[in-house]
């Protein structure tokens, strides 16, 4: 039995044996010190205290934050294709192009989604959409707190709201009102 284990670690020691430390020839592959990228220093958590949810200027748009501060979150439908999704924006620095994963978590539900750091036009933001079809977005529609966390943005306490719960279940309509139904014209 010995003899077996021998045997079948030789062949293990002598193919590692054949392959260079992988950090010999990184000025040759031409990998420099300043050209690696650096992540930002992790962001603090912020203070959810005193937000609150509140309708943007936008349609179907909902805002997350202290009253008279910018904004923490923003969560919108979007309807662009026949299914329509609801898009996250973490309104906190994100390093250029950077990708992450988003997790929403309470109300016994979690929903995991990628983010990337999409550009504004005045910064790098944290954005990702997720099916309005979704069953974890229930995570949005208990009555209890919600964390939405990124890594590195901090972890935002997501209050409850029948805000979120009318967006949500909105969203999920599969019928978005006709303008024209919303205003008829008087009959002639």
């Amino acid at each position: 039995m010995t003899m077996r284990r021998g045997v079948l670690l030789l062949p293990a020691f002598a193919v590692t044996a054949c392959q260079p430390p992988a950090a010999d020839d990184y000025l040759e592959r031409g990998f420099v010190e300043e050209d690696v990228p650096e992540a930002s220093q992790p962001l603090d958590s912020p203070d959810t205290e005193d937000a609150i949810w509140a309708p943007s200027d936008q349609s179907e748009r909902l805002l997350y934050g202290v009253p008279g501060e910018t904004p923490m979150m923003a969560v919108q439908c979007k309807r662009e294709t026949e299914n329509p999704r609801l898009v996250f924006t973490r309104f906190v620095r994100a390093d250029r192009e950077a990708q992450a994963m988003m997790s929403l978590v309470g109300n016994f539900h979690a929903e995991r989604f990628p983010v990337d750091a999409v550009y504004n036009g005045r910064a790098w933001l944290w954005q990702g959409s997720v099916p309005a079809v979704s069953p974890d977005l229930e995570a949005l529609t208990g009555r209890r707190e919600v964390e939405a966390m990124i890594p590195g943005a901090g972890a935002v306490m997501l209050k409850p709201s029948p805000l979120v719960r009318e967006l949500v279940n909105a969203c999920r309509a599969t019928d978005e009102p006709d303008p024209d139904d919303l205003n008829p014209e008087p009959d002639e």
